[in-house]
């Protein structure tokens, strides 16, 4: 039985404390790792040395969709040349919700990241904003032989209910712990638990009792005790499912 917990997407090169005091409190809280997600060119390479340095870190490459007008062959070959330093490919996806003039170069910059996941066996990490009937009729059109995680699920019931038929992974973050995040509560007590991971997105979305300050993989805990709650299931169970599916999924 596993008894720690794996924040699967924390954006640990964006927080401001030093990378020991993340590391010191998330032993603190016994999350024991993290996955560290890429969003632009720029932060690639930070991205990768944090995976590299640290054994309970692990890093994925991928371009943000609102980031799409900077994938290039260049960044392909980039992303090619680290592949054995990766678990995943990701965040990746759609998001209608910042900017909606470039939709189709999105899909395409989104398919193009699906194939080269499907290449090198690797997970897909979704980035879904908005955009939910577009990203799954292309991942459903695309997407051949990886495995696939909605980061930050967003969705409906119905929804979560239809990734599910696929086969795909949810992650659920601190909005769970919103007081009137009722869609994502509702999302909780119903997603099947060899389905779910948890994540933190820090240092974004930071849940109750912290929110309005910056977030860190440690927070992680709090989604997992609200999960519990909601679903009156022994938190030690929420845990090591939620734990067991991610290091089977990202291979860890």
């Amino acid at each position: 039985m596993r008894n720690y917990l794996i924040d699967t997407h924390a954006h640990i090169d964006m927080l401001e404390n030093p990378i020991e005091d993340t590391l010191s409190q998330m032993e603190s809280y016994n999350v024991k790792k993290a996955i560290i997600p890429s969003v632009e060119i720029a932060t690639m390479e930070k991205v990768l040395s944090l995976g590299q340095k640290y054994h309970n870190l692990y890093s994925m490459l991928g371009i943000f969709p609102t980031e799409a007008k900077t994938f290039s062959e260049e960044v392909e070959h980039y992303i090619e040349n680290n592949i054995d330093k990766i678990v995943a490919i990701g965040e990746v996806g759609l998001d209608y919700y910042w900017d909606k003039s470039f939709k189709d170069l999105q899909k395409e910059i989104f398919i193009k990241q699906i194939k080269l996941a499907n290449k090198y066996e690797l997970p897909l990490v979704i980035h879904d904003r908005e955009a939910h009937k577009d990203t799954y009729d292309i991942l459903k059109e695309y997407n051949k032989s990886s495995e696939v995680l909605f980061h930050c699920f967003s969705g409906s019931v119905e929804f979560m209910k239809e990734c599910i038929k696929q086969g795909w992974y949810i992650a659920i973050g601190g909005v769970v712990t919103f007081k009137n995040a009722k869609n994502i509560k509702d999302v909780a007590q119903e997603v099947p638990l060899n389905k779910l991971v948890l994540e933190t997105d820090s240092p974004y979305l930071t849940p109750v009792p912290f929110r309005g300050k910056p977030n860190t993989p440690a927070y992680v805990k709090y989604v997992a005790e609200e999960i519990s709650n909601l679903r009156a299931t022994p938190l030690g169970e929420i845990i090591d499912i939620t734990t067991t599916n991610a290091e089977r999924l990202f291979k860890i």
